[in-house]
């Protein structure tokens, strides 16, 4: 999503790089790439100023730190104020104790207003708040039926009254409702309307008068580059709001929006959407967004997507099984499995600090070579998945699987020798040993699964099913001259 406002900040720094310090001369190119950077994502006129006039103030009264470079220095310095443009810290939803919270959803028309609705919903769930959701939507066709569909799809219950019901009745109801039955958070989803359409306005100011919410949260397109800035502090003038849901960050956005809602608007981002799915809704940090734009990756948010999915039980078991060398097929597997559940290779590689400069062949080129291995496990038996000495010792067993996954013996041969050797570095590892890893993540189906290339690594090549020499042999072949693994 930052691709292009990160390619154009990593030219800034290269100005700055075999200099001795940051200085008034020297800073000036790198500064015009900043504001040109800017400029290109979209990012509003008057925040590209400030913004600029902020970080040439700072960089020229920065103390030099020892051991640090200049471009060094101003990266943390423009950090620095990228965090401080888009709010400074998370501001997390309300949450209204010993009462029911009422959120209440507005936006235009077509910024995945109702889909939005269920991604709050559902993250609200997984944080233990029963939810309801509320169907005011009365004018676009189908509108109700989507909100049910999504509500069944996450388990949460939608209050409905037909389409010939008036929107601020239902929102009224469902709201009561919610109070009943002593639900945690109502969220009322209203039509999407247009900023020049004063009846529609004045239809969500009558609801929310009607309601009272807690939260007033506006869904933006994210694609609306600045304008979704002048978009929110509109609805901020007329309405009044909360705090803003930014959508459709996974796309080709520039980045704009999110470094322009706050200081436009005055209202912080609470949450941005990273996908299609449901479950694509994350908590919007500033720190965190500042590290991807300057291509430092994410770790936190890794961790936590990595933890919606483990098992903690699991965990220790597959630990016990490392350090055992006890790690089978069936655990790569469910691993695999896991990493699919997580969301896409490249959205996941984005997150990793110095993965994100990946070209989207290589992704895409990483994502054949993780399909190939799971089709080449799966047809597998499962004895053969839970003992891959079997499949060392045995070309018969190498070629049925083979044949049965589409691909050559080298292929599956390729597989289970680095699948052994990993096995074995994981064990060393796990016992405070750290060897060498030469070979392990070149091209192959179980090496890096970004690299080119799926047949097996010159150093493997003419021994039986993959499976390296013993240490005895590996001497015996370096005095013949066979060279080393």
């Amino acid at each position: 999503m930052f691709d292009a406002l990160s390619d154009r900040l990593e030219s800034a720094w290269k100005k700055l790089r075999g200099q001795d310090k940051i200085s008034q001369s020297n800073i000036q190119d790198a500064l015009r790439e900043v504001r040109r950077a800017l400029l290109e994502a979209d990012v509003n006129l008057q925040v590209v100023k400030d913004f600029i006039t902020e970080v040439e103030t700072k960089a020229q009264g920065a103390e030099v730190i020892s051991g640090v470079r200049p471009d060094q220095q101003f990266i943390k310095i423009v950090y620095d104020e990228l965090v401080q443009v888009m709010g400074e810290e998370n501001v997390p939803l309300v949450e209204v104790e010993g009462k029911t919270t009422v959120v209440l959803m507005a936006g235009l028309q077509g910024t995945g207003k109702t889909t939005a609705t269920a991604k709050l919903a559902l993250h609200l769930r997984k944080l233990n708040r029963s939810c309801l959701l509320v169907a005011t939507d009365v004018y676009r066709p189908a509108a109700i039926d989507q909100l049910l569909t999504l509500g069944k799809q996450i388990d949460v219950p939608v209050f409905e009254l037909g389409s010939d019901a008036d929107p601020v009745e239902i929102a009224r109801q469902g709201v009561e409702r919610a109070r009943n039955e002593g639900i945690n958070t109502v969220i009322v989803d209203t039509a999407g309307r247009l900023q020049i359409d004063q009846d529609m306005m004045a239809e969500l100011s009558r609801i929310k008068s009607t309601i009272e919410p807690d939260e007033t949260l506006l869904v933006v397109d994210s694609m609306t580059g600045q304008e979704a800035a002048n978009l929110t502090r509109t609805f901020h003038d007329q309405i009044g709001i909360t705090g803003a849901i930014l959508t459709k960050l996974d796309g080709d956005s520039r980045g704009g929006a999110a470094l322009s809602v706050r200081q436009i608007s005055g209202a912080p981002i609470k949450f941005v959407g990273v996908g299609e799915k449901v479950e694509a809704l994350q908590p919007f940090y500033p720190e965190r967004m500042a590290s991807r734009i300057l291509g430092m990756g994410d770790v936190l948010t890794l961790v936590e997507k990595a933890q919606e999915e483990i098992d903690l039980a699991d965990a220790e078991k597959m630990q016990e099984k490392i350090l055992s060398a006890k790690f089978d097929f069936t655990d790569f597997l469910k691993q695999l499995r896991l990493m699919k559940n997580m969301g896409s290779l490249g959205g996941i590689m984005k997150l990793i600090p110095g993965m994100g400069k990946l070209s989207d062949d290589q992704l895409k080129q990483g994502e054949t070579q993780l399909k190939r291995c799971e089709a080449m496990i799966n047809s597998m038996t499962k004895q053969e998945r839970r003992d891959p000495d079997l499949l060392a010792s045995s070309p018969s067993r190498r070629r049925r699987i083979a044949s049965g996954a589409g691909y050559r013996e080298s292929d599956v041969s390729k597989l289970v020798g680095d699948f052994q050797k990993m096995r074995s570095l994981m064990q060393q590892m796990g016992q405070g040993n750290f060897p060498g890893m030469p070979g392990m993540f070149g091209g192959g189906a179980m090496g890096n699964p970004l690299a080119a290339g799926n047949r097996p690594a010159p150093g493997w090549r003419g021994y039986p099913g993959g499976v390296p020499p013993t240490k005895k042999k590996k001497k015996e072949k370096k005095k013949k001259g066979f060279g080393t693994l």
